[in-house]
């Protein structure tokens, strides 16, 4: 579990569910995404979440709000990329919040967490995230926590067609600091 001034990064739980169907069945969240989730493919989604945390130590972690416990969405890091691209290994780092959250610097704080988790906890040498081109508001929160572009990465997601809005994805990525 990480907290933050005014944030929990922790494993997901059951009552999770309802929450996070609710948000992934948003269109203006899920813009970028695919388009909304039924309910079948968000417990999928958590129970994938809860293997790579029992496998990894880590995943995209649930968010709540410390002062009142409402789930916001998910922020974390993970091991694995699509096969087929140049991440596959990767340690990626990935958000989503409910739009109700949006615009309040809570991705921005989840985000700096996790990547101060992932230099204490982990022995990568970088971080790395992904998105598509129209997604300005993650590659934006991308630039504002220190990652830069690395463009030898970029990757056409396997789960769509050549020529897809969704299919190219950029990569961005930051490195470990060098300590003295």
């Amino acid at each position: 579990m990480i907290e933050t001034e005014r944030l929990v990064l922790r494993p997901w739980r059951d009552a999770d569910v309802e929450p996070f169907a609710t948000m992934c069945s948003d269109p203006e969240v899920m813009t970028h995404l695919g388009g909304p989730q039924p309910r079948i493919e968000v417990e999928a989604m958590i129970a994938r979440q809860q293997a790579v945390q029992a496998a990894q130590g880590h995943c995209f972690w649930a968010i709540e709000r410390r002062d009142d416990a409402v789930l916001l969405g998910f922020c974390g890091l993970r091991i694995g990329g699509h096969a087929g691209t140049p991440v596959p290994d990767e340690l990626e780092i990935g958000w989503r919040l409910a739009r109700h959250a949006w615009g309040q610097g809570y991705a921005r704080e989840a985000a700096l967490a996790s990547v101060d988790w992932a230099w204490s906890h982990t022995d990568r040498d970088r971080v790395t995230a992904w998105t598509v081109p129209a997604n300005t508001a993650s590659w934006g929160l991308m630039r504002r926590i220190g990652m830069a572009h690395a463009p030898t990465l970029d990757f056409d997601h396997p789960g769509f067609p050549v020529g897809h809005p969704l299919g190219r994805h950029i990569v961005y990525a930051i490195d470990r600091p060098v300590h003295d």
